[in-house]
């Protein structure tokens, strides 16, 4: 008999998960042009100012890690969550670019925090036997919060609403968010005997191939997330972006319904190769953008938000594969580890993508900087194939 996946607290847990990443996509195409207009940042200080949310992140997440294996869950996941959601608070209070980066180093330890914390949880409440599929849907609402976040985001900023508005936006969906995360019901976790400190204890060093292969593609995923509203305005795009991030959105829903189902058959190597190779082409064709625009504008708008589509697809098809590969990795009792791990590898490469973005548009174009992203994919497609598959089959546990 088919286990029951869809509970109460699993209904809750996606909300809180919708809800948290709503605030955060609403604010993510519109911070550059905050940051440009208010304290008149370049595109090299915009890429460094906005990285420093996910080197905060990335810097909290081994050691999330280790605090959801040892102590209880919900209490950490909460006080993530709430602080989390004050920072948005933060924002409209930060007068100069100094507090501004503060609050956004401390917004990014607590999303750390909360994305782990989020993600163990919803790994402990559901029935094993349909992970792959549990973590697509819970996945399928940071799509829907990406598909609808950024557009409002921008809808609001080219109605020339207020930045107190849009931050308070944010604030508000993380506050019912938070209510939500506070009714979820979590197993009992018994206590556990704390292991001398370690660096398996942080980093699943099992995983470390596959967070390599994972990192160079989250590069070019990064440059699209922040930069791609201002890359159709270099090359001449005069459509809505917020339609990009909708359709991407849309894609990565769609793959999610089934493959995560795939994963549970088995087939995790097959998926995260085929998402891989899409993902690859997808960027290419992003880069060959700037260059086809002098063509024709109406084409090369449709190949933008075609592009968008298929980006989404890939990604999609890709994440559940990749979050179930590396729980596979470990035993039970490493399932934060395992978990802070995959996700520090992701926003390693954002990180990067975001930094280097920046500056190859400085010194170049954004075309340049999607051309160097594609190029990165190539090598993490090499990579899976030579070692990330063989180590996982011989490595994994279940």
């Amino acid at each position: 008999m088919k286990e029951r996946l869809v509970t109460p607290s699993y209904l809750l847990i996606i909300a809180a998960n919708f809800l948290q990443y709503f605030g955060f996509w609403l604010l993510i195409p519109v911070l550059p042009f905050y940051l440009q207009e208010v304290f008149g940042a370049d595109k090299t200080s915009i890429g460094a100012i906005l990285s420093c949310y996910t080197v905060a992140a990335l810097c909290m997440r081994p050691f999330s890690g280790y605090l959801l294996d040892t102590f209880s869950r919900k209490p950490l996941y909460l006080l993530a969550y709430f602080l989390f959601t004050t920072m948005f608070g933060g924002y409209m209070l930060a007068g100069t670019l100094t507090l501004f980066i503060m609050f956004r180093i401390i917004h990014g330890f607590s999303f750390g925090m909360v994305t782990v914390s989020g993600n163990t949880i919803v790994i402990d409440i559901m029935p094993a036997s349909r992970r792959g599929e549990g973590l697509g849907y819970y996945g399928l609402a940071n799509n829907t919060a990406m598909s609808i976040g950024p557009m409002a985001g921008l809808f609001l900023h080219e109605a020339a609403v207020g930045y107190t508005w849009i931050f308070s936006c944010s604030l508000g969906a993380c506050i019912l968010g938070f209510l939500c995360a506070y009714l979820v019901k979590t197993p009992y976790k018994p206590p556990v005997k704390r292991e001398p400190i370690s660096l398996d204890r942080f980093i699943l060093l099992k995983g470390i191939p596959a967070g390599i292969s994972l990192l160079l593609m989250s590069i070019p995923y990064g440059m699209t997330t922040n930069y791609v509203a201002m890359y159709a305005k270099q090359i001449g795009i005069t459509a809505s972006t917020g339609f990009f991030f909708t359709l991407m959105a849309i894609g990565m829903a769609v793959s999610r319904l089934f493959s995560g189902k795939l994963v549970d058959k088995g087939m995790i190597t097959q998926v995260i190769k085929t998402g891989s190779c899409l993902v690859c082409a997808c960027f290419f064709s992003l880069s060959a953008c700037g260059w086809i625009i002098g063509w024709s504008l109406p084409a090369t708008t449709v190949f933008f938000f075609a592009i968008a589509l298929l980006l989404g697809v890939g990604f999609g098809i890709m994440f559940p594969a990749y979050n179930t590969l590396f729980v596979n990795l470990a035993p039970n009792s490493q399932r934060g580890t395992a978990t802070s791990t995959y996700l520090t590898s992701w926003d390693v490469g954002i990180g990067i993508g975001m930094v280097v973005g920046g500056y190859i548009a400085e010194i170049s174009t954004f075309k340049f900087a999607y051309l160097v992203g594609a190029i990165l994919t190539i090598v993490s497609i090499g990579y899976i194939y030579g070692k990330v598959v063989p180590h996982f089959l011989k490595h994994r546990l279940r």
